[in-house]
């Protein structure tokens, strides 16, 4: 994961304002980023803490392969659709009052996820968790920046915060699998109760409330349409590749989805404070950066999860050995993050930026090569190798998307950099997912012998539900049908990462053609927006 920090933006029109005209330092400030920071390692975990779990819980709820993509990346697409129009409520009614509100529905959430009996169950508390999140994650930086007004301090807090939220995604499946060594699944949803209950407490103690004195408006329509049409989208996808063949329920809701996807973008274009400026798009290189964002961490996201996934049900490792495998895939992503600003300064943030999505497609390449993750040594190599490119990626993407933008447009730019991490974690997942179960499906034979109709029909669904109707099949046909499944699964994982190292060699391409310094047209594209919007009530929001 990346250390990803928004910038706060100064109100458009107002000369910034200095050290002495800052509010004084709060004296509990440290203990403030503590809250903080435990909240959004929590929401980092929660990110990943799911692929440990999936094997266990397919037993327990036995969901579609469909419902087990919409349990996983449900999360993440939710806090994207929710994450900047929260920062907006969050400027009106007050920054603590909307962070305290998303740990109760977040520990709420959690609770709920823990003793969900069915598919629908759990996809809703994972969606009221990314409710919660996105709650959270809104107006924390807004509160960084109200109690640390000393810009070198602010600086190390708002890393600090990001770093955080990182390590809780990178850990995630270990987290998982510890818990899930002498609990059942629900476990790695119950274990943030007792901990959102003390960061609340402190939280109400610690955190001082702030607000925006001319908020901005907020946008109910907008978020209704980019919603409504990212969930029509995300179903018509999941849906084509459970079924094989066009049908035209996912075509109606796939062009509705679009269509409502359309509207919101040509709204947003015309109102005076859109909840997402997509005039900044006028830049080719803040596009590209975006673009390498969401590529970069959707096909990092997907990896974590069908690894995780692999080790388990094809390698045959418990939960806790899956997490610990993926470990150098962690550390070698922290080290890339780590090492990009000396890279970038040695070579440019455009090369670098290019060798870094090579460096990545190249590993899955190697990964897809070498037969999977059956070899060893290949596949510790190429999990390096897939750290070191995707830290640096999303750390010198996160950069260029800023530094493409003017400085009195950091706020807007930090809400699209923040949406499009989220956004590419759940449209990775989908994507890659349904090339995956398609694989799958196609790959199972269409009988295996000693297997009933019935059961096979399940094993259709998904890995993990071959596993299950297998186990109330005879000794001989079961192990038939799990040696086909896992055969039919290894062949979807090394599509998948086919198609992911071509889906990243292509991002490649397009930074090293786009990202190239002299944009004049978004500076006036800057220029123009900014001389508009000192013509209206100022009050922008500072990050997301």
């Amino acid at each position: 994961m990346s250390l990803r920090t928004p910038r706060p933006a100064r109100t458009p029109g107002k000369p910034p304002r200095g050290p002495s005209a800052e509010a004084p330092a709060s004296p509990r400030r440290w203990a403030v980023l503590a809250v903080l920071s435990v909240s959004l390692l929590l929401s980092g975990i929660d990110l990943t803490v799911m692929h440990a779990a999936t094997p266990s819980l397919t037993r327990d709820l036995h969901p579609s392969g469909v419902g087990l993509l919409w349990i996983v990346d449900v999360y993440s697409l939710t806090v994207a659709a929710l994450l900047v129009t929260c920062g907006t409520l969050g400027d009106r009614i007050g920054r603590r009052r909307l962070v305290l509100a998303g740990f109760v529905l977040f520990g709420l959430a959690s609770a709920g996820a823990a003793f969900a009996q069915t598919t629908g169950q759990l996809i809703l508390a994972r969606a009221l968790l990314g409710a919660g999140t996105a709650m959270i994650m809104a107006s924390t930086v807004a509160i960084i920046r109200v109690v640390f007004p000393d810009a070198r301090e602010r600086a190390l807090a708002l890393g600090v915060w990001t770093a955080a939220h990182s390590a809780g995604a990178a850990i995630g499946p270990l987290v998982g699998g510890a818990l899930l060594g002498r609990w059942w699944w629900g476990s790695v949803f119950l274990v943030n109760a007792p901990v959102i209950a003390v960061i609340l407490v402190a939280g109400a103690r610690l955190i001082p409330e702030s607000r925006n004195p001319v908020p901005r408006s907020w946008d109910l329509a907008g978020v209704a349409l980019s919603a409504a049409g990212l969930a029509g989208v995300v179903y018509a996808l999941k849906q084509t590749g459970a079924q094989l063949r066009p049908e035209p329920g996912p075509a109606l809701a796939g062009a509705a989805g679009l269509a409502l996807l359309f509207l919101f973008v040509r709204r947003q274009r015309r109102l005076a404070q859109p909840l997402l400026d997509f005039s900044l798009f006028a830049d080719r290189r803040f596009t590209a950066a975006t673009v390498c964002v969401v590529g970069c961490f959707g096909g990092y996201t997907a990896l974590l999860f069908f690894l995780t996934q692999w080790f388990q049900l094809v390698g045959g490792a418990s939960p806790l050995r899956a997490g610990l495998a993926l470990l150098p895939l962690a550390v070698a992503n922290a080290v890339g993050a780590v090492a990009a600003p000396s890279a970038a300064r040695r070579w440019g943030n455009r090369r670098a930026l290019t060798g870094a999505l090579a460096l990545f497609s190249g590993a899955l390449l190697l990964l897809y090569a070498g037969g999977g993750p059956a070899h060893h040594g290949v596949t510790f190599a190429a999990l390096l190798a897939s750290g070191l490119g995707a830290g640096v990626v999303m750390t010198l993407g996160a950069d260029s998307i800023m530094s493409s933008a003017d400085p009195d447009r950091a706020g807007e730019a930090a809400a699209i950099q923040e949406t499009s991490f989220e956004l590419g974690a759940g449209l990775g997942v989908a994507a890659l997912g349904t090339v995956l179960a398609a694989t799958y499906r196609t790959a199972l034979p269409s009988s295996v012998p000693g297997v009933p109709p019935a059961e096979h029909a399940a094993a259709r669904e998904s890995i993990g539900a071959a596993d299950t109707a297998a186990d109330h099949l005879a000794p001989a046909a079961a192990d038939l049908l799990r040696v086909a499944a896992r055969d039919a699964y290894d062949r979807g994982f090394t599509v998948v990462t086919l198609v992911a190292a071509a889906t990243l060699a292509l991002t490649a391409l397009l930074a090293a053609l786009l990202l190239r310094p002299g944009q004049g047209r978004a500076k006036a594209v800057s220029r123009r927006s900014a001389r508009r919007t000192a013509q209206e009530p100022s009050g922008s929001r500072s990050g997301s």
